[in-house]
């Protein structure tokens, strides 16, 4: 089809030209030493991309890989994939040298929220249903976060539902309500590529870094509340989001919680939640599948 559109003799200069630069490149690959986000196309029918990310990925040493399978070679000028959005996801934004997650921490514009929550998480979120309450000071149980403090420092204590899921609808309503974003801490092992691959494909890990998660560090934390920001803490960590059979609500947390002195030299408000029914609603929908099983 090219033939007919180039003249065969330009058709051959341009291939030979190609071939001559990416000789030139590849042989250069060892020594590149930045940050690579590698964007790969699964329908691509005129470029091997996924191949091309095979050996990309193991070629760069700095390479992280985003994978399409959906996607054609007009990746960047199809709908439903935004490049600042996948950047933001894989953790790979940052404003100097060294990436901050910090100050270098972009909140979700309108277009991304409405994406994750009113298309992505939809039929997530209406087979949950999530209701949150919250306690006034004068002790009155309200709907909603009415009894949740305008103004931060405020830390957020509590324990995971299985899988963490109850993390969506929690991000969701703080948006929507107190149209603020509470900075999740999570295990710094989620935010590296150690054990990504050439066909990583977007996840809700990349999900949880678009709506604030960061490494859970003690620095990080104190240059949070010297912000004033909503911070999200669950001492249990991954051993309680991946709790047992029979642990359901079971804590798992430190017998020294070290926060508390921190959040003590702030002064910041300490807020104890819980979630109830999530591993209920899992429980059900295992048995429904397996009843189609």
């Amino acid at each position: 089809q090219l033939a007919d559109i180039i003249p065969r003799d330009a058709l051959l200069w341009k291939l030979k030209l190609l071939k001559s630069g990416a000789a030139y490149a590849n042989s250069r690959l060892h020594a590149v030493q930045a940050e690579v986000l590698f964007l790969a196309s699964g329908k691509d029918n005129l470029l091997p991309s996924g191949e091309e990310a095979d050996r990309l990925f193991k070629g760069l040493k700095n390479c992280r890989v985003r994978y399409f399978k959906e996607n054609g070679h007009t990746l960047l000028l199809e709908d439903g994939v935004n490049l600042l959005s996948v950047i933001k996801g894989a953790n790979m934004y940052r404003r100097g040298r060294q990436r901050d997650f910090v100050t270098d921490y972009l909140p979700p514009t309108l277009s991304e929220f409405k994406k994750t929550f009113d298309e992505d998480h939809k039929l997530f979120h209406l087979a949950l249903s999530p209701v949150m309450m919250s306690t006034l000071t004068n002790g009155k149980i309200v709907r909603g976060l009415a009894g949740v403090p305008d103004q931060g420092p405020v830390l957020f204590v509590g324990y995971h539902a299985l899988m963490g899921i109850e993390l969506s609808p929690l991000y969701e309503e703080f948006l929507r309500e107190k149209n603020t974003i509470v900075r999740g801490m999570a295990h710094p092992m989620l935010f590296g590529s150690k054990y990504e691959t050439s066909r990583q494909e977007s996840s809700r890990l990349d999900t949880v870094s678009m709506y604030g998660g960061l490494p859970v560090t003690p620095i990080n934390m104190y240059r949070l509340f010297e912000r004033n920001q909503y911070v999200l803490l669950y001492p249990g960590g991954a051993r309680e989001a991946l709790h047992r059979k029979g642990e359901e609500y079971k804590l798992f947390w430190p017998d020294q919680p070290e926060f508390v002195r921190m959040a003590a030299r702030f002064g910041v408000t300490v807020v104890p939640f819980g979630f109830v029914g999530e591993d209920d609603i899992l429980e059900v929908a295992f048995l429904i599948l397996l009843l189609f099983l």
